[in-house]
């Protein structure tokens, strides 16, 4: 066997439709588009989720909530999972070397989920309170970075 043997299996490939090639070919003249209205003339392009004039749905629903333009989104890390990495220094830079966090969007968060017992020194732009306290209980340090933070 060469690779000049391969072929798709029987009946995956289906040769392209060839319409407007004349009245022998079965779709000749109007080319499958039936004779006149919108759709049969050229240049013709239907709106996405157009219902033939009726109101589309997604005009039928109801607008609802508010969207916050200035929101943050940060990315997040427990205090518990700090307490699992090696080392006791971090930054958001060295947490996305660690691979703990992947994006840093709009800074990094840290939360107070877990336990902490050691001692720790943590940069953020973010501290929830029970992160602070748990911080702090332990003996650490936590720094705020950046403005606009608690």
């Amino acid at each position: 066997m060469n690779l000049s043997d391969l072929r798709p299996p029987a009946g995956q490939k289906r040769a392209k439709r060839r319409v407007g090639r004349g009245m022998g070919s079965g779709r000749g003249k109007t080319a499958g588009r039936g004779s006149k209205g919108q759709r049969a003339i050229s240049g013709f392009s239907l709106m996405r989720g157009f219902e033939g004039g009726q109101m589309p749905l997604h005009r039928r629903l109801p607008k609802r909530g508010f969207t916050n333009i200035f929101r943050k989104e940060y990315a997040v890390v427990n205090v518990g999972r700090l307490e699992k990495l090696e080392g006791d220094a971090f930054d958001p830079n060295r947490l996305a070397e660690l691979g703990v966090v992947k994006k840093l969007r709009d800074g990094l968060k840290v939360l107070g989920s877990g336990e902490l017992t050691r001692k720790i020194s943590v940069a953020a732009h973010v501290f929830s309170k029970s992160a602070l306290e748990k911080i702090q209980a332990a003996g650490g340090k936590a720094e705020v970075i950046g403005s606009g933070a608690k």
